[in-house]
């Protein structure tokens, strides 16, 4: 099984970046609304991956 990897970045202003390698699909977004919690999403990207078998996903939420 491949290694999953989830880095969370945030940013001076407080909005902050998920980066989810190792996961592709609906156990991708899943672990995404896990992390998410009731921040809202401010810009979505789904790289190929997610389309793809398990690679990676990049989304990015605002913690406000």
């Amino acid at each position: 099984m491949a290694q999953k990897t989830v880095t969370i970045i945030i940013d001076e202003n407080g909005n902050s970046e998920v980066d989810l390698e190792g996961f592709a699909g609906n156990g991708c977004s899943k672990v995404f609304e896990d992390f998410r919690g009731s921040d809202k999403i401010k810009t979505e990207r789904k790289k190929t991956s997610f389309y793809n078998p398990a690679q990676t996903e990049k989304q990015t939420t605002t913690g406000r």
